[in-house]
């Protein structure tokens, strides 16, 4: 594993690339972002904000979305991957949402992921998008860039990854670095044609 002194040198080439990385998921209502993090799963940014544009048209409420019924859910996110269990879950975040939590997304970590389809990942994307607070949730590009770059080893589970990033990182970073190694791991460090001959951490790589 690589030391502190590594990750810094990464965390600023990365800052130099993006420095106003942020979330790329739309959304006006807390419980819209719920929404939009579960439906990325196993899809793009991209894919979530054109069906979610007409999901929330159409419905503009939780009641209301709780109110649709699961086949005209279906019909406004077919495109999507898995969508008809990710309209179950959407049925299920807005029931639990309006029964259980008085319509307010829920901050805790734990009660978060009572939320169907919300894991640990989903739940720390909600924590620092919505309540801002210090997270470090990884997806499949800094699962990608980690590996790479001797953070992780191979068969590291995300949740160990998120575990050495913290270590490595200080908590008031978290957030923004959290967002850069996304858009690292999105625009420069493809899982296909990575850009290396610009890559000032090539010497780092693994790749």
């Amino acid at each position: 594993m690589i030391n502190k002194s590594r990750m810094e040198i990464i965390s600023n080439y990365v800052d130099s690339l993006f420095p106003d990385a942020k979330c790329e998921l739309f959304y006006n209502h807390d419980y819209e972002l719920v929404i939009a993090v579960m439906l990325s799963a196993q899809t793009t940014d991209k894919a979530v904000n054109v069906v979610t544009q007409k999901l929330f048209s159409d419905f503009k409420t939780l009641k209301e979305l709780d109110n649709a019924s699961l086949e005209e859910i279906e019909e406004r996110i077919k495109s999507l991957g898995l969508y008809k269990n990710k309209a179950k879950n959407i049925k299920g975040i807005t029931h639990k949402l309006l029964t259980e939590f008085s319509g307010k997304v829920p901050s805790d970590k734990d009660l978060l992921q009572t939320l169907p389809g919300i894991g640990n990942k989903s739940a720390g994307v909600v924590r620092i998008e919505v309540f801002k607070i210090p997270d470090l949730p990884v997806d499949t590009h800094i699962i990608r860039i980690s590996n790479r770059l001797g953070i992780a080893s191979k068969n590291d589970e995300p949740i160990d990854i998120e575990k050495k990033l913290k270590k490595l990182i200080p908590e008031s970073h978290w957030i923004k670095t959290h967002h850069q190694l996304i858009h690292f791991g999105r625009y420069f460090c493809l899982a296909k044609s990575p850009k290396c001959s610009e890559c000032q951490l090539k010497k780092y790589c693994k790749y």
